[in-house]
Order: C-alpha cells, then sequence, then structure tokens
C-alpha cells in the first residue's frame, strides 16, 4: 500500500465523541468510516451533477493497515488517489495522518455501476483522466 500519486486529494477530520470507543481511542471501524468519507468526498468534489447522475460506486474490497492512534478532537488529514484501472474496477488508496504521521493506510477496490441500472460500467479514458485532477 505505498502507491503515491501526484494527484492526491484531502480532507480534514476531527475525531468526535461519538467515535470513541471503550478503550477512548478512536474506534477501528470508525477509520473505515472515514476512509469510505474521504473517497466520496473526492468523488463528490471531482465530479460534475451530470456524472453523478450517470455513475455510482461500489465497495467490493477494503484493505486497512492500523499504525497508530486517534483520540477524541484529534484533527487528521485524509488523502486519497486512485490507482490502477481494471475493467469496471478502480483501485483507490487512503492515507490518515495526525500532526503529520501516517495512522492508517488503506487499499480499497470499486466498481464502477450505471446509475440507473446498477450494472458494472467499463472504465473508460475520461474517467482515468477525470481521477488525474488535482482537486484539493
Amino acid at each position: 500500500m505505498n502507491q503515491t500519486s501526484s494527484n492526491p486529494f484531502s480532507i480534514e477530520i476531527v475525531a468526535l465523541a461519538a467515535d470513541i470507543d471503550e478503550l477512548n481511542h478512536v474506534n477501528n471501524v470508525v477509520f473505515v468510516r472515514w476512509v469510505q468519507d474521504v473517497a466520496a468526498a473526492h468523488w463528490m468534489a471531482t465530479s460534475t451533477d451530470e456524472l453523478r447522475a450517470c455513475y455510482s460506486w461500489m465497495l467490493l474490497r477494503h484493505e486497512i493497515d492500523y499504525l497508530g492512534q486517534a483520540f477524541l478532537g484529534d484533527r487528521l488529514i485524509g488523502t486519497t488517489w486512485v490507482g490502477e484501472a481494471k475493467g469496471a474496477t478502480f483501485e483507490r488508496f487512503v492515507e490518515l495522518k495526525k500532526d503529520g504521521k501516517v495512522i492508517t493506510k488503506s487499499r480499497t477496490v470499486w466498481a464502477l455501476l450505471d446509475a440507473k441500472t446498477l450494472k458494472p460500467r467499463r472504465i473508460d479514458k475520461a474517467m482515468n483522466v477525470l481521477f488525474a485532477k488535482n482537486v484539493q
């Protein structure tokens, strides 16, 4: 999961009381949600209303490495970029950092769907170009 990109997208995330578990740190399931939130924010920032009316995404695979912890009130930066496209799937990477240090690394695989039929759609050149944009 050490893929890098020259076109990352980042958002800030704040650990709220609802994110904290009985060990007084952010629950691992919350990190998974944040990975999805960062991916969704990237799609919303990069795509148009027309694209969102035509396409949807479905998560197929999720891998995450936990390298550190986060606590109530911590501010994290979630950074994502896309990797290789194959057929109807795109690989996506997400890193969550606290104080500049990576605390999770994730690799997910998403399927592009037709928004009306919910059937897979092949990733075309236009979609590759869309994600090559640097949107901050």
